[in-house]
């Protein structure tokens, strides 16, 4: 497990998480891509939740592609108006955001589970 992850993931909950992103990584890297290239942020955050929430903008269902999660986009701009990330935090959190053409920044919600994961882009 990376040190960027929240700490608080299991083992079992983080093979979930991975396996269900192996069937949309192509999808959420181009979503990534298209999120800064159009400038509207350069730390892309996508909310994964086993529920529907109002977080982010729709990108699919978990009926879409048949997995675990449904799958939302939302950048850090949005997590910091919403108080998720502190003012003071902001900074903090942009120094430690993975490189975005490699790794994908999931914000997790599944049962007691709430927080940050990121997983790398498996290789073409």
């Amino acid at each position: 497990m990376d040190d960027a992850n929240s700490p608080e993931i299991n083992q079992k909950l983080m093979g979930k998480v991975a396996s269900d992103f192996v069937k949309v990584s192509d999808h959420l890297k181009e979503a990534s891509y298209q999120i800064r290239k159009r400038e509207y942020s350069k730390f892309p955050i996508f909310v994964v939740s086993t529920e529907e929430i109002e977080l982010g903008a729709l990108l699919f269902h978990a009926s879409d592609f048949k997995t675990e999660y449904h799958y939302r986009a939302s950048f850090v701009e949005e997590f910091v108006s919403r108080n998720m990330i502190g003012q003071e935090s902001d900074e903090l959190f942009k120094e430690n955001y993975k490189d975005a053409d490699e790794y994908c920044c999931l914000f997790v919600i599944d049962e007691g589970f709430a927080g940050f994961i990121y997983l790398p882009y498996p290789n073409d």
